[in-house]
């Protein structure tokens, strides 16, 4: 009995199919069936019931998944502790950004990252906040870059990078530009153009409408921060965005206030808790990334 044959066998259970088994651990089908086949001869039974159009565990097989994946976690733990000793770590870290979210410090902390670690491999990846929360909690992601509604969410830790108030962001000439500050109902006679739902500035808006028992009509909505901008500008719509996203259009677009919106949404890096080394590293580089020490100064 070998370790390969273990993940292989852990992988046929958990795709209940040998061909999606074979793309996951990265050998032919050929290759998976004939391990499988030796790992049954030398426990003298069956592990799969292959009769039907998937594949299923039979009770031997069911009683052996626990076993085998206790035995897997037990030797990645050990080449883990090898590895932390001689100062190398290894591994694969998704991470995940808030859709065209560009935030130089999160790739210069991935790069450096690389650099000192290469044997691990980083996966990007983007879509809304909501989106990436539910693949962190599920496992399907070890760090996420997410803008959220006031505060993270609970049973996850974080690291907040930015905190700033809603404003709406106007062309020249629209009339909301005559009013030093606006409410919901202001923008409620007027359409407007959004993030999707799902990102915290829209959460934002959203849970302040509905507590204003306000009804505001989204003319447009798109996942680029620039893109709500321009069609603003082209007096499509009354743009709702954060405050310093808007301040990168001036002076085509106009800001103002949005008085009755009281919460504030939240860039954050947010994380499941863990033990992982290459994320405790990764962690430790953003913040080194995103606070860099303070150069001496000089008389």
């Amino acid at each position: 009995m070998e370790l390969r044959q273990l993940e292989y066998f852990v992988a046929v259970a958990e795709e209940e199919n040998f061909t999606r088994a074979a793309e996951r651990v990265h050998i032919s089908q050929s290759g998976v069936s004939a391990q499988i086949r030796q790992l049954e001869n030398d426990l003298g039974t069956s592990l799969f019931d292959r009769t039907g159009r998937s594949v299923r565990l039979t009770t031997a097989g069911v009683a052996a998944l626990r076993h085998a994946r206790s035995a897997l976690a037990a030797a990645d733990a050990v080449r883990q502790a090898v590895d932390e000793v001689n100062g190398l770590i290894r591994g694969r870290l998704v991470v995940g950004m808030v859709t065209a979210c560009t935030v130089t410090p999160l790739f210069d902390a991935l790069s450096a990252f690389h650099h000192r670690h290469p044997g691990v491999e980083i996966m990007l990846l983007e879509d809304t906040s909501d989106r990436l929360l539910e693949r962190l909690r599920a496992g399907r992601a070890d760090m996420v870059l997410v803008s959220t509604a006031g505060s993270t969410p609970p049973g996850l830790e974080s690291y907040e990078i930015i905190r700033e108030p809603l404003v709406a962001a106007m062309a020249v000439d629209h009339p909301l530009c005559d009013k030093p500050e606006l409410t919901l109902e202001d923008l409620a006679r007027h359409p407007v153009v959004s993030l999707p739902a799902g990102s915290g500035v829209r959460r934002v808006f959203d849970e302040a409408c509905a507590a204003a028992g306000i009804d505001v009509e989204i003319a447009f909505q798109a996942g680029a921060p620039t893109a709500i901008a321009d069609l603003a500008i082209r007096g499509l719509g009354v743009a709702i965005l954060s405050e310093s996203l808007a301040a990168q259009h001036r002076p085509r677009l106009t800001t103002r206030r949005i008085k009755d919106v009281h919460t504030e949404p939240v860039l954050s890096l947010t994380w499941s808790p863990s033990e992982n080394p290459a994320l405790r590293h990764l962690i430790h580089h953003c913040h080194q990334s995103f606070n860099p020490p303070t150069p001496p100064q000089h008389p």
